[in-house]
C-alpha cells in the first residue's frame, strides 16, 4: 500500500497570507515558510502584525473567500485520489483551509488550529503537534505504507526526509539549493511522473 502526502499552500492552492498581503497592503505579511524556516517566529510575527493593523479572522477569511485553488490542482488531486491513498498536511489553520477545501472535492486534511477571541482577533495559535508533517509520515511508515510527499518549503522538508520519497513542488531557489537530495518539479505532469516513479521504484 502507498500514501501520498502533500502540502496544500503553494502545491494545492497559493499561499494565503501572500494574497492577504497582496488584497491589505501590507508587505511584511506576505513571508511564509518559503522565506522563514522558524515556523514560530513567523506566526508570532504575523499576530503581531495583525494586532498593530486591527485585522483579524474575519478579514482574512473575506480574502480566502475569494480565492480558489491553483490551476489544474483540482484536476491533479482526482488523479491522484484514484490511484493512491492521499493526505493533505498543512501548517495552515482549519479556520482558513474549509472554503478551498470543499473546492478540492474535500481531501483529508491534516493542519493547525487558531486561537481566535470572541470579537475576531487572533491571539495565538495551536499547533496540532510539533513537526506534524514529518510524524505524520513516520507514523504511515509504520502503519506500512510505502510513504511519498511532495511539498514546497522549508516546513516540508522533514516530511520529504522522512518519507520513501521525497518530491520539491515549485520550491524557491534557496529551498531546492539547500536540499539537492529532492527531485524539483515544476507543473502537475511533472509531479505525477514523479510520484508515478517513485510508486514503482
Amino acid at each position: 500500500m502507498q500514501i501520498v502526502c502533500l502540502d496544500l499552500e503553494g502545491v494545492l492552492i497559493p499561499e494565503i497570507w501572500i494574497e492577504f498581503s497582496r488584497r491589505t497592503g501590507i508587505p511584511e505579511l506576505a513571508r511564509t515558510t518559503r522565506d522563514e524556516p522558524d515556523y514560530d517566529k513567523l506566526m508570532r510575527g504575523r499576530i503581531d502584525i495583525l494586532g498593530a493593523h486591527g485585522l483579524g479572522l474575519p478579514d482574512i477569511q473575506a480574502v480566502i473567500a475569494g480565492m480558489r485553488p491553483l490551476e489544474g490542482a483540482r484536476e491533479f488531486l482526482d488523479w491522484l485520489r484514484a490511484e493512491y491513498q492521499v493526505v493533505i498536511l498543512s501548517d495552515t489553520y482549519y479556520q482558513f483551509a474549509a472554503p478551498l477545501m470543499r473546492a478540492l472535492g474535500y481531501p483529508t486534511l491534516f493542519c493547525h488550529e487558531l486561537v481566535v477571541e470572541p470579537g475576531g482577533r487572533v491571539r495565538d495559535y495551536r499547533l496540532r503537534m510539533p513537526d506534524q508533517k514529518r510524524a505524520s509520515v513516520q507514523a504511515f511508515r509504520e502503519l506500512n505504507f510505502r510513504t511519498i510527499a511532495a511539498g514546497d518549503s522549508y516546513n516540508d522538508t522533514s516530511m520529504l526526509s522522512e518519507a520513501d520519497a521525497g518530491i520539491l513542488f515549485c520550491p524557491p531557489a534557496s529551498v531546492a539549493a539547500e536540499f539537492p537530495q529532492f527531485p524539483v518539479t515544476r507543473n502537475y505532469d511533472e509531479l505525477r511522473r514523479a510520484v508515478v516513479g517513485a510508486g514503482s521504484a
